[in-house]
């Protein structure tokens, strides 16, 4: 069994290779020249890295033609939404196209392998309260450059099994964090500075965005047991939800960080990390998911929380 993950040198795609590496999978991983291996230093012999940028159709095409993979996971993207609005053009470049480039060169060279789409809850976009926990027929109403560019991901599975036969999986995670998530996005980075503040290298000023927003948090280690799970059980064509089941506000979440430290730290607002427009609720209902394939999660957010905390403090040193 031979499997692809794209973008392995990420947050899920590092946590992604580390189950398939305990299960005897022959992992294969992409990376860019100039992406950081941080996340798969302690891994690295283990697997086979290959270099490849989406949006060189040149490249994904030998990638494909020399691995001939069983399973595609496909992972990478431009995954952080606030960058989508300062660069919208390489969002849909490298999320749209690179997937066309990724579809094209399995279609010629490994029809038959399983592929799962990882698409996100950012596609929901402006949901309704009535609308609530959302299930996966519900309408897509995305309200940023990148939540744009995972529906065109999204349907570009769904065309792509139903023109050639391909054997597309599509997923929809919901919030996922734990050790090793970038630190640009909220939870990370609330763990980043904390952990600089206990270090004193930071003033105890902790600075925030939107703190009402909802989300549906998980763990990343509990989604990519999904995306494994995807793979092996999912319906080609389908889509499906990953997600806890349950919405916490951004500062009921930063409130379980400041709660595993004892450093004082006060709260600020920064209006540079509002975004244009927020989605203010997305909590999702994975039962279709877990029917499927007897997924659940399994690890408590507060664990996640003191799993990334530690995290960082660890690296800051």
């Amino acid at each position: 069994m031979k499997a692809l993950i794209t973008g392995v040198t990420g947050f899920a795609g590092s946590h992604l290779a580390e189950l398939l590496l305990s299960q005897g999978v022959e992992v294969f991983g992409t990376a860019r020249w100039r992406s950081k291996m941080e996340n798969v230093e302690h891994f690295l012999g283990c697997i086979t890295l290959v270099e490849c940028d989406l949006r060189d159709a040149h490249s994904v095409n030998k990638v494909i033609a020399d691995v001939k993979p069983d399973h595609v996971y496909h992972l990478a993207a431009q995954s952080y939404v606030l960058a989508s609005w300062k660069a919208p053009v390489e969002t849909m470049t490298t999320n749209v196209v690179g997937q066309a480039h990724l579809f094209e060169a399995l279609r010629n060279h490994a029809l038959e392998a399983r592929v799962q789409v990882a698409g996100s809850s950012e596609e929901y976009g402006l949901v309704y309260e009535h609308e609530l926990p959302i299930k996966e027929e519900n309408a897509l109403r995305p309200l940023s450059p990148y939540a744009v560019s995972k529906v065109g991901q999204d349907l570009m599975g769904f065309q792509y099994h139903r023109s050639y036969g391909m054997h597309i999986i599509r997923t929809r995670a919901f919030n996922h964090t734990g050790p090793r998530r970038g630190e640009v996005f909220a939870t990370s980075n609330f763990a980043k500075q904390i952990a600089m503040i206990e270090k004193g290298k930071q003033e105890p000023v902790l600075r925030v965005g939107n703190l009402e927003a909802k989300r549906d948090f998980a763990d990343v280690r509990d989604v990519v047991r999904g995306y494994r799970l995807a793979i092996e059980k999912g319906e080609p064509g389908d889509v499906y939800n990953i997600c806890s089941g349950t919405a916490r506000s951004i500062g009921e979440m930063l409130n379980i960080l400041l709660g595993l430290s004892t450093a004082k730290i006060k709260v600020e607002q920064d209006p540079e990390r509002l975004r244009p427009s927020d989605v203010p609720v997305l909590q999702g209902d994975a039962t279709k998911f877990k029917k499927r394939t007897g997924w659940d999660p399994t690890i408590p957010f507060e664990q996640t929380m003191r799993d990334l905390l530690d995290y960082w403090r660890q690296r800051i040193g």
